[in-house]
């Protein structure tokens, strides 16, 4: 019988998301949150020939608030989330790639939340961690590499098409 190789990854891991324009995110694992979040501000949904969009801005590097993308992508959902704190909170719902530094791509939901006061742009949750058969070893941080210099990749990745 073959089995599919489950992969280690620490408690804090680099990923991208291509489809949004960030080559570069630093996400922290959390096994207690279902889905995965990304940190968004300014977030507005509009309609393009009868399909929902969402229009927001990132500012994809910890502590750097002079880099700034502004992503558009299709809407998939709105969602209750009930965050760490116990508060609930209505969030719009993503579908798109998470490409890990090994390579590994999978396709998940994320909801958009506010982060500014938090460490990390991004909550990898349970279910992408079940979807691309990740295992935590909380004792690790950066099994799969490290990004030593992350706002170079968004300064060669100023060109994107528009959705």
């Amino acid at each position: 019988m073959i089995r599919n190789k489950k992969t280690i990854i620490g408690w804090e891991e680099w990923c991208a998301l291509p489809d949004l324009g960030l080559p570069g995110v630093k996400a922290k694992v959390d096994t207690g949150a279902k889905t995965s979040a990304l940190h968004a501000f300014d977030i507005e949904p509009f309609k393009r020939d009868n399909q929902e969009f969402v229009r927001f801005k990132i500012h994809p590097v910890q502590q750097n608030k002079t880099l700034e993308r502004v992503c558009i992508t299709p809407l998939v959902n709105r969602r209750n989330v009930i965050s760490s704190n116990g508060e609930r909170e209505r969030r719009y719902v993503i579908l798109t790639p998470i490409v890990f530094l090994n390579g590994l791509s999978i396709d998940t939901e994320i909801t958009l939340t506010s982060r500014h006061k938090m460490a990390f742009r991004m909550l990898l949750g349970r279910n992408a961690l079940r979807m691309a058969k990740l295992v935590v070893d909380s004792s690790k941080a950066l099994t799969l590499g490290k990004i030593s210099n992350v706002a170079e990749l968004y300064t060669q990745n100023t060109e994107r098409d528009e959705i």
